[in-house]
């Protein structure tokens, strides 16, 4: 298919836009959003350079997100970059893979799956999303077919044991060898990346419109429902 210069000059400016901001709003830039949104050319040339760049670019509503595949570690984060940035220092991978089991948690909590949109609530206090942590570590290291889940692929004991081990501050201490210095560093890494809104002196966890958006139209159907659940080994009656 051939194209004209123009549809490729709209496209490098909406990809590039969307390299510099990762998001284009309609209320922002109005006339590259409708550009993307009503010329399919255009559309399919900036999908196109999403590709080649190991990216999605989806379109949720009035806003187009370029969204780095798993693999990429140029857009995105890799591992090692994560674990730097949400645990302490000389961390392990058992402290990643726990950082990650408190972002799954959280976002279980806010979001069910069911109905016209996956959200289930609009706020969350810090102290209940530790105890949701703690009780689901437990309840995993628990179940009898603990030994199974661990050659699986998660060690709800080995998580457990981590995070049993980090010290309890009623003071609020933001030291990363408390639960709450932990918790803390994870809840401002995710309001960097735009994901929640974290009202510190009130201790409350809100979703921002990119997450939800996020989880409503790529995540949430059944088979990524299940699968989290399936981490979190909860029950799809719960």
């Amino acid at each position: 298919m051939a194209y004209e210069m123009e549809e490729i000059r709209l496209s490098q400016e909406i990809f590039y836009y969307l390299l510099e901001h990762h998001e284009l709003r309609e209320e922002k830039e109005a006339a590259l959003y409708k550009a993307y949104a009503e010329r399919e050319e255009v559309q399919n040339l900036v999908k196109s350079q999403g590709e080649i760049a190991r990216s999605n670019i989806e379109r949720y509503g009035d806003v187009i997100y370029l969204i780095p595949k798993e693999e990429n570690d140029f857009l995105g984060f890799s591992k090692a970059q994560l674990k730097a940035a949400l645990c302490r220092s000389g961390a392990v991978d058992r402290d990643y893979y726990l950082s990650q089991f408190v972002i799954l948690t959280l976002l279980t909590e806010f979001f069910d799956g069911q109905g016209s949109s996956s959200k289930s609530r609009e706020y969350m206090r810090v102290g209940e999303l530790q105890n949701c942590i703690s009780a689901r570590l437990k309840e995993g290291a628990e179940y009898e077919g603990q030994e199974e889940a661990a050659r699986a692929g998660i060690d709800f004991a080995a998580l457990y044991q981590a995070y049993e081990s980090l010290k309890s501050d009623e003071k609020g201490s933001r030291a990363r060898t408390t639960k709450e210095g932990f918790l803390h560093g994870i809840l401002l890494f995710l309001q960097k990346q735009g994901l929640i809104e974290y009202v510190e002196q009130d201790e409350m966890i809100k979703t921002t419109r990119k997450l939800d958006h996020f989880m409503d139209w790529n995540l949430l159907n059944q088979n990524h429902v299940k699968r989290i659940f399936k981490v979190l080994g909860v029950r799809e009656d719960e």
